[in-house]
């Protein structure tokens, strides 16, 4: 009798979640392939690794050189973007969320031609993004965030991007 590769990579795994180490329930963890598919990478039981929807969703079709510095920007304390979502947020003075604000850059990344256009369709991405679990000050604090830092730029209603390249 075989058993789904989901069930191989938990047990390989002992039951937690390849990036955070937490916990990961069966009904929640994916197949992530660390070089996707669409980008080359293989089903091998070396490319794939079992985490969260939530996080398999956020790394999409990123390189695996993205998905590196989506891992190293967290310095060292990965916090999956699931218990991020119910844990209080981290800030740096006025400047808004830290752990939040990179991952909706690395989900506008991601979505490349595709970026919402407008700010009415960009904030309801980024509050998609973490189903719909921000304030109304948590959106406009990572809006105010991707604006002083020149990566929205917004004119009357219309958006566009100045999205640095992946180091």
């Amino acid at each position: 009798m075989s058993t789904k590769p989901i069930d191989r990579l938990m047990f390989a795994q002992g039951g937690l979640c390849f990036f955070c180490q937490d916990p990961l329930p069966p009904s929640e963890a994916t197949v992530e392939h660390l070089v996707a598919t669409a980008n080359g990478g293989t089903n091998d039981f070396d490319n794939c690794v079992a985490c969260c929807k939530t996080l398999n969703s956020l790394l999409g079709h990123m390189s695996l050189k993205e998905k590196l510095r989506v891992v190293l920007n967290q310095k060292g304390d990965f916090k999956c973007p699931k218990s991020a979502q119910a844990a209080a947020p981290k800030t740096t003075g006025s400047n808004g969320v830290v752990d939040r604000f990179e991952l909706v850059i690395a989900d506008l990344r991601k979505r490349a031609a595709t970026r919402p256009r407008t700010t009415k369709t960009l904030k309801s991405s980024i509050k998609s993004l973490f189903k719909k679990q921000l304030t109304e000050h948590e959106l406009e604090s990572l809006l105010g965030k991707l604006k002083s830092e020149g990566i929205v730029n917004v004119t009357g209603a219309k958006v566009t991007y100045e999205i640095p390249a992946v180091k």
